[in-house]
């Protein structure tokens, strides 16, 4: 027969959330004491604290708190839901959030979010994607990568730390790009993968020094970028692999 001992036992870690989670929603107490409630119940995996940490995410001040703690209940279906909320904020911090679980499944909406017309989803949306670490991810990554802009350049930068071969056609295609830092990034990714097919546009570009002022959206302006000497810079990075390759042929 459990004696009652044993049943306050029991009962004693529910009664602990409910309190926590009573505390976390009670708007009469200061940000930190609200968040150490929600920091509580972090670990707890029943319907009553992921639906309150569903809830919380609509609020400002609990939002990362809430986020991370249904990352670490394994709650995917809340993130998910919430990657759907009509607040850019909530899209941004679920995908976000998403992203470590590294599910298959979760391709498709995080690409939606990489894709997302508000720039902190998108970013948050490609971050998520890049915590993938093997190919399956790179169908996901390319059409982002691009489209060029902050998010592009970040999704073209996963793929080429991941080797893909595909990052160098991307980085050729954004050469031609009318966004500089577009073809900055292009020409990165071609002196390290890049050879002698290359060399012609990069010289014509480096015939034609022209630093130009660069705005990015959120950021302002941003210190001048010499095109001309990025491209020289390149050319030289092809050269040494390619002398280097050359030396390892005739050993």
């Amino acid at each position: 027969m459990k004696t009652w001992g044993w049943v306050m036992m029991t009962a004693m870690p529910l009664l602990a959330a409910d309190s926590s989670l009573e505390r976390m929603s009670d708007a009469r107490l200061t940000v930190s004491q609200r968040n150490s409630a929600c920091f509580e119940v972090r670990g707890q995996n029943t319907p009553e604290v992921r639906a309150s940490m569903a809830k919380a995410l609509q609020l400002d001040l609990l939002r990362a708190c809430a986020a991370e703690n249904l990352r670490a209940a394994g709650a995917i279906d809340e993130l998910r839901q919430a990657l759907a909320d009509e607040n850019p904020e909530i899209r941004a911090t679920a995908a976000r959030s998403l992203g470590s679980f590294g599910k298959p499944e979760l391709l498709e909406p995080l690409a939606k979010a990489a894709s997302d017309p508000n720039l902190p989803v998108a970013t948050n949306g490609v971050y998520a994607l890049s915590q993938y670490q093997d190919a399956v991810v790179f169908p996901y990554l390319e059409p982002v990568a691009r489209k060029g802009g902050i998010v592009g350049i970040m999704a073209l930068n996963r793929i080429f730390d991941l080797h893909d071969p595909e990052a160098l056609a991307i980085a050729r295609k954004l050469l031609s790009s009318s966004d500089v830092p577009d073809r900055v990034s292009g020409m990165r990714v071609i002196g390290a993968m890049g050879g002698k097919e290359d060399l012609p546009t990069l010289r014509e570009i480096a015939s034609k020094p022209s630093p130009v002022m660069v705005r990015q959206r959120g950021f302002g302006l941003m210190p001048s970028i010499d095109l001309a000497r990025a491209a020289k810079a390149t050319i030289a990075q092809i050269e040494t692999r390619q002398g280097e390759h050359a030396q390892a042929n005739t050993r």
